[in-house]
Order: structure tokens, then sequence, then C-alpha cells
């Protein structure tokens, strides 16, 4: 293929191809990118509001004998 004069010109088949292929590449490599930065932002806001829910709840006055209701056991 390499002795071929026709693969070897710019815009043949085989040439445009491989630069389709590398441009999917790059392009997944980006969308890759914005997904990994995606879900460490969406970690950190979910992190965030268990923070602001614990410390709101820890907050709360109850009064005795109030059973403590868990809003994470899945219950509700």
């Amino acid at each position: 293929a390499a002795a071929d004069p026709v693969s070897m010109v710019p815009g043949s088949l085989e040439g445009g191809s491989w630069c389709n292929e590398h441009m999917l590449h790059e392009r997944l490599d980006i969308i890759e990118e914005k997904v990994i930065k995606t879900v460490e932002h969406l970690e950190s806001e979910v992190k965030s509001l268990l923070n602001i829910i614990s410390e709101t709840t820890s907050n709360i006055p109850t009064a005795p004998g109030t059973p403590l209701t868990d809003i994470f056991d899945g219950q509700y």
C-alpha cells in the first residue's frame, strides 16, 4: 500500500477515514473530559447538600420522647 500512489494522495478514502476517525476520537476525548468534570461538580454539590441537611437536622430541637425520623432510611 505504501508504493500505491493513489493511497498517498491527500483526500483519498484511506486518508479521509483516518482523519474522520482522528477527529471522532478528539471529540470523544473532549466529551469524556466534560463528563468527568460534570460528575466531579455534582459530587461536590451532593456532599455540600448532605452537610447542610446534616447540620440542619442536628440543630432541630426535639421534644422529649419524640422518636427521631431517619430521612435516609428509604421508607418515605
